[in-house]
């Protein structure tokens, strides 16, 4: 071989070493169509090579990801998504965000809790271990429901006592036992995440909060339980920036990570009202204080009586109306070195400004029946 043909193996060896240090990691997003999952997707695609996992049929992620379909009710969708992406990506993942779970709001206990959120995450971890992956850490999306509430004046940690009150937080308790069981060698972070909302509003309990206002519904001036309670909420950006520091910081957090995300100071469901009012109709939102009782019997009959609209109050939410959760989230601060930038109180006036400007794609967007004055405009 000659100096030259030298020179030129040692520049492709060279370009070949600096493309094999520059590559990107993997990192797997599920749920990635949704809310949360398309915007954690995009950010973290910045810094690392990002698939996005989500059932077939599903809207595709951002463009910055790589859409797999993957439908975590079958073993068999499971292993051909994580075989795809060994084709694609080899072995090594640098994180798992793993988002994906089932949710509503009706209270009932449904087949779908066990089968999406318990067994899809076992699925999941299985394949992924029998497959040979090597996962730098693997986070679970949870909820500070899994927590009892706490009292006006407490804040609480995540050793604070476990207390699932409803279907929804009882499947992430239960998923976060089969992470522990299922792990195998794999490095854990489990985030405990209060209610997520975005300048648009994109939080169920706050729209309709917002609809009865907005239509001076009777109801909007009666509430079952203690008006000076209140639950944290966490900014879609700040929750979505907590995740890309832990997918940075995987290496260094504990190999269990446990963190609380939320603002710490809830706003009280007193002040809410009469924020909203203030926004809305320029005057103050008066809140009476009704038995539960008469809560539970007012929104019986009108789930059962016909031509009226399914309401979103159901008679299982009105045991719940005193609960309170206010969030100490030093261990996010310490370990991530994260703090919400934005705040609920400070947002409610762009969430007003949304509906204002569109009030019918705002009312679509949130799957809200349409008032007669919009239904007329259209």
């Amino acid at each position: 071989m000659g100096l030259s043909e030298c020179a030129s193996a040692l520049l492709l060896l060279s370009t070949g070493r600096m493309q094999a240090t520059t590559t990107k990691e993997l990192v797997l997003v599920t749920g990635s169509s949704g809310l949360i999952g398309a915007r954690t997707a995009d950010r973290l695609s910045a810094q690392f090579r990002v698939a996005g996992l989500d059932r077939p049929g599903e809207p595709h992620p951002p463009s910055s990801a790589e859409n797999i379909p993957c439908d975590l009710t079958s073993e068999d969708s499971v292993v051909q998504a994580l075989t795809m992406v060994k084709s694609r990506f080899g072995l090594d993942i640098a994180a798992v965000v793993h988002l994906a779970a089932y949710f509503d709001f009706s209270g009932e206990p449904s087949p779908k809790y066990g089968e999406v959120t318990v067994e899809g995450t076992r699925r999941l971890l299985r394949s992924l271990h029998a497959l040979g992956f090597r996962v730098a850490r693997f986070i679970f999306s949870s909820t500070m429901l899994v927590h009892k509430p706490c009292e006006p004046g407490e804040a609480i940690t995540e050793k604070w006592p476990l207390d699932p009150r409803w279907p929804y937080p009882q499947s992430k308790v239960e998923t976060e036992r089969v992470l522990e069981s299922e792990r195998g060698d794999y490095p854990t972070a489990v985030l405990r995440i209060a209610g997520v909302y975005d300048d648009d509003c994109h939080s169920i309990p706050l729209a309709h909060q917002i609809e009865r206002i907005n239509e001076r519904h009777i109801t909007s001036k009666m509430f079952p339980g203690h008006i000076s309670h209140g639950q944290s909420f966490l900014h879609l950006e700040d929750l979505v920036d907590a995740i890309v520091r832990v997918v940075e910081r995987r290496r260094t957090l504990p190999h269990q990570a446990v963190m609380l995300l939320g603002e710490p100071e809830p706003l009280t469901y007193d002040e809410l009202q009469h924020r909203f009012g203030r926004l809305l109709h320029g005057e103050e939102w008066e809140t009476v204080r009704i038995p539960k009782i008469v809560a539970k019997t007012g929104a019986w009959i009108q789930g059962v009586t016909p031509l009226l609209e399914d309401p979103f109050i159901k008679p299982w939410m009105i045991d719940f109306a005193d609960d309170h959760y206010a969030l100490d989230v030093s261990r996010a601060k310490e370990w991530l070195d994260w703090e919400p930038r934005h705040s609920l109180r400070d947002t409610l006036p762009k969430m007003i400004d949304a509906l204002r400007r569109d009030p019918v794609a705002w009312y679509r967007g949130h799957k809200l029946s349409l008032p007669t004055e919009l239904e007329e405009q259209r």
